[in-house]
């Protein structure tokens, strides 16, 4: 990084001249997060007035969401194999300094409490059972309920942080421990609720190597989780006459584990939502350009 350039550059960021400003921005933002820390210290300065500050700000904000999109596009492309680092993305959209070891050490306290409870002589309820004590119980996780659509429910690390969460990151965190115990529960892309799909190790396998029929309707699943409800067990009659109620069509998808990349799709739509409800169209936009990023390699549309 040319670091006498880039003062050059910064110097020029106050000028009077739009067009010229914009070639700045334009350069400025092609070097990507290394030249952060330069503008933040000159920021700090002070010492060029508040529209000159903005635009640090402006050119700061573009590399951080740049940055953001291009890795939630390479972790979809890639399969969306880790569930916790594609959250973590997202999260850092809005947190941008994000203390993600923090993050992580959280959820290792969660996992390292569930192991200690578990063991493979349980069946798959008791299992949950130990799930619910440890994440509900011990650490006091919860559904919001009084400020349901708020969008700090979304994000990961504050939900971690504030232990108050939506259907949505509340599975998140249930799937991401289950994930590394090596326990079978996967999401479930209901309409305007998100469940926990509980698979036998039959199922699991032919989930994995996709040779499960995407047409049976939970065929494959022992039996469903609530997580916004404390984990209470759902059978699959319960979500067809959860269906009949909203006048929705039985589709298969509403019944059989969903991947990582739906999830996370799911999540920036809460998100757009959020954010609409809220007043903020420019946040709106940016996620809605986030969402596109993890589904140009989905055939899913935002909703």
């Amino acid at each position: 990084m040319n670091t006498k350039e880039i003062d050059a550059l910064i110097n020029l960021i106050d000028d009077p001249d739009e067009e010229i400003y914009n070639r700045v921005r334009e350069k400025i933002v092609s070097y990507g997060e290394e030249v952060i820390p330069q503008l933040e210290n000159i920021w700090e300065l002070n010492s060029f007035g508040i529209e000159f500050q903005q635009r640090i700000e402006d050119i700061i904000h573009i590399i951080q969401f740049d940055s953001v999109y291009s890795s939630l596009g390479r972790w979809a492309k890639d399969g969306g194999k880790d569930l916790f680092e594609g959250a973590m993305m997202i999260a850092r959209y809005q947190y941008p300094d994000l203390d993600e070891a923090e993050a992580k050490n959280e959820l290792q306290k969660i996992r390292q409490d569930v192991w200690l409870e578990i063991n493979d002589e349980l069946t798959a309820l008791e299992k949950i059972k130990v799930f619910n004590h440890i994440i509900f119980d011990v650490h006091g996780f919860r559904g919001n309920k009084k400020n349901f659509h708020a969008a700090q429910n979304s994000y990961i690390n504050t939900v971690l942080e504030s232990k108050k969460g939506n259907p949505l990151s509340l599975s998140i965190l249930y799937i991401v421990i289950a994930d590394s115990l090596g326990i079978p529960i996967y999401g479930v892309n209901l309409p305007n609720h998100f469940l926990l799909a509980y698979l036998d190790k039959y199922n699991l396998m032919r989930f994995i190597d996709g040779s499960f029929d995407p047409n049976e309707e939970g065929n494959d699943v022992l039996f469903y989780v609530n997580a916004f409800s404390k984990g209470t067990i759902v059978h699959k009659s319960e979500i067809t006459a959860y269906l009949e109620q909203l006048n929705l069509e039985k589709k298969p998808e509403f019944y059989n584990p969903c991947d990582n990349v739906t999830i996370l799709i799911r999540l920036l739509n809460n998100l757009v939502y959020s954010y609409d409800r809220l007043g903020y169209p420019e946040k709106v936009r940016e996620l809605q350009k986030l969402h596109e990023s993890v589904a140009a390699h989905t055939n899913q549309t935002l909703s």
